[in-house]
């Protein structure tokens, strides 16, 4: 009888145990599953919560745009393209019927409300002065600036509850930079690192993009090295007269334009045969090539990063690693 009561209690005991157990489990699954569900999102305009996997999701700069299709999504609503309007043609193919809210530096708040979307993507350079109504339409969050590719990629994976994928991606430039580093020495021996200049030409002024622009972030993470001269802090310096043209002197010239504009093709040719011009290392060299403007510039994203890594490994006769 005592030996019997004993063994009734523990297997009340143990069914209490399995009991607590499965509780305690289903309470653990159950805040993981609400993490996932909610997010605290830190921007560059404040903190956004983020519910869920958003799916109907805005983007108001190109980076957002291509970073959203590189993540798996297709937007529902997308800013036109700086050129090759209305959408860059590398990006076509995806957002064939994507809808148009405006340009992005003046998107149309009636049209993005009308798409009812559940997440937007904004950035503080474009968008500072309409972020509140933005964020009236649907939680928003806003990167600092348009260019920053990287940064696009790991918020915009964790507002759209796809940090794996982000995570991805991110290592996958890693690898891809790390092959580039490791195989240019290779093949330039003593001449590497040089000494680069990314040039701009417009229908009335020149431009240099700096560390901080987009395409002289890549380069720089490639180890390329900038002039002395060129200035810290900044991602563009414009030149008005060809007075100027000695502070672009580098080993190498990579330069874009809008080649279908005839202002612009002019006043590259009235540049380019400056006396001036013609004294510049890299112009004596015949080190100046012209590349697309999209890839390294109007692109802002993961996809036209790897774009531009393509066309660099290819200028120099390496094989890209993928």
């Amino acid at each position: 009888m005592f030996r019997s009561q004993r063994y009734s209690d523990f297997s009340i005991s143990l069914q209490l145990s399995r009991k607590l157990l499965l509780g305690f489990l289903f309470m653990v699954t159950a805040i993981q599953e609400a993490s996932a569900e909610q997010r605290i999102v830190e921007h560059s305009m404040g903190s956004t919560k983020v519910s869920g996997t958003p799916v109907k999701v805005v983007t108001l700069f190109q980076g957002a745009t291509d970073t959203a299709v590189a993540l798996g999504v297709i937007p529902v609503g997308v800013v036109d393209s700086w050129v090759q309007q209305p959408t860059y043609k590398y990006l076509r193919k995806d957002l064939a019927d994507v809808p148009h809210v405006g340009l992005e530096s003046q998107p149309n708040l009636e049209v993005i409300a009308g798409l009812q979307p559940d997440l937007i993507v904004a950035s503080k350079r474009r968008h500072e002065k309409i972020y509140g109504h933005l964020s009236q339409i649907a939680p928003t969050i806003a990167l600092e600036t348009v260019f920053d590719f990287k940064d696009t990629v790991a918020m915009m994976g964790l507002a759209m509850n796809r940090q794996q994928q982000a995570n991805a991606l991110l290592q996958s430039w890693k690898n891809r930079v790390a092959d580039f580093q490791q195989r240019i020495p290779q093949k330039l021996g003593e001449q590497w690192p040089l000494e680069v200049a990314v040039l701009n030409f417009r229908a009335d002024h020149a431009r240099i993009y700096l560390k901080d622009s987009f395409a002289g972030s890549i380069l720089n993470d490639l180890g390329f090295i900038r002039p002395a001269n060129h200035p810290q802090g900044q991602w563009v310096v414009k030149l008005s007269t060809k007075e100027s043209i000695p502070t672009m002197n580098a080993d190498v010239f990579f330069v874009f334009m809008t080649e279908d504009d005839p202002a612009v093709k002019r006043n590259y040719l009235q540049w380019t045969n400056h006396p001036l011009w013609k004294s510049l290392d890299a112009a004596r060299n015949h080190q100046v090539f012209q590349v697309d403007e999209v890839a390294w510039n109007m692109s802002g994203g993961i996809m036209g990063a790897n774009q531009m890594l393509d066309q660099v490994y290819e200028h120099f006769g390496l094989n890209p690693v993928m």
